[in-house]
């Protein structure tokens, strides 16, 4: 199945002209005036802001850092090292940082990984706490016939040799639960009781589970609740209609507003991104649905 995040991810390459002149790509500016032309909301600081990059890659880093810094927040997920520069000259966070992992399906559950796992997750630890970013993904891998139980203890096992590094380095490294069911078919991570098992059985403080609102609406349900009852293992939360993947509004089967104010009352002070694929075809209707979607979960 073609998965559109993973495709998306493989074509954002930034060149090293650009990180070394800084320089702005064609149509920038035009869009960010465009994306001015609506006023920008007062937000009621309750909740951190961010937008996935992948779901925004039509848009080069320099056009998706001046619409961020329009609409009135500063910080953008699954970033990599390579694109920091560009965001440290804007004034914004990568608030989920990536590059370490092999993949989306081999992770940590498979024992045949470990070795260089560790190696790429020890590298991009020091990474991360040289450029002053907090969060580090990363995922369980497909399952391949291997059973729940198993799954857990593989991930253990691998995740102990970068978890002490971690810890001294104040990096939090986090997995994202996937739904299984429609767009990453066999993940391991697939629910949020088994991620919470996971972080149990760790026992770090510096391990945190992605809580993907679509993904986990897709395989479980009763969002509110799971927040409610283990917010102390969601690190970090993603966004997206359901069905479909797109904006968050009401034409689809997710209230956020309610979700947003959960979050909120548990007291967590991480961030909340959204992650959904917008529908318009024009750079400003994205914009638009980017704008719309942070005054939702505004609360």
């Amino acid at each position: 199945m073609n998965n559109p995040r993973r495709s998306m991810l493989k074509g954002m390459v930034v060149t090293s002209a650009a990180l070394a002149t800084g320089t702005a790509v064609s149509g920038c500016a035009s869009t960010v005036k465009e994306a001015n032309k609506a006023t920008m909301p007062h937000f009621k600081g309750n909740i951190n802001h961010s937008v996935a990059r992948w779901t925004y890659g039509d848009l080069s880093v320099e056009e998706l850092c001046q619409v961020v810094k329009s609409i009135g927040f500063s910080a953008i997920d699954l970033i990599g090292p390579d694109e920091w520069p560009i965001l440290k000259r804007y004034g914004i966070d990568s608030s989920m940082c990536n590059g370490a992992e092999l993949n989306l399906v081999d992770g940590f559950i498979h024992p045949q990984f470990h070795d260089e796992l560790e190696k790429r997750y020890l590298k991009h630890i020091d990474l991360v706490a040289e450029a002053g970013y907090k969060n580090l993904i990363c995922f369980s891998g497909n399952a391949r016939g291997m059973s729940k139980e198993q799954g857990l203890k593989n991930a253990v096992t691998g995740l102990k040799r970068i978890m002490p590094y971690a810890e001294e380095k104040g990096v939090i490294i986090q997995m994202e639960l996937f739904n299984s069911r429609i767009d990453h078919p066999d993940c391991m991570a697939d629910s949020s009781q088994w991620g919470v098992a996971l972080c149990k059985a760790l026992g770090s403080p510096n391990f945190k589970l992605l809580f993907d609102i679509y993904h986990m609406q897709i395989n479980e349900g009763d969002i509110i609740r799971t927040i409610q009852n283990n917010h102390q293992y969601f690190g970090h939360y993603h966004t997206a209609g359901v069905p479909g993947r797109h904006e968050i509004g009401d034409n689809q089967e997710l209230f956020y507003p309610a979700i947003a104010r959960a979050i909120k009352d548990v007291g967590f002070n991480g961030y909340l991104a959204q992650e959904f694929i917008p529908t318009p075809e024009t750079k400003t209707g994205k914009i638009e649905s980017l704008r719309d979607a942070i005054k939702i979960c505004d609360v």
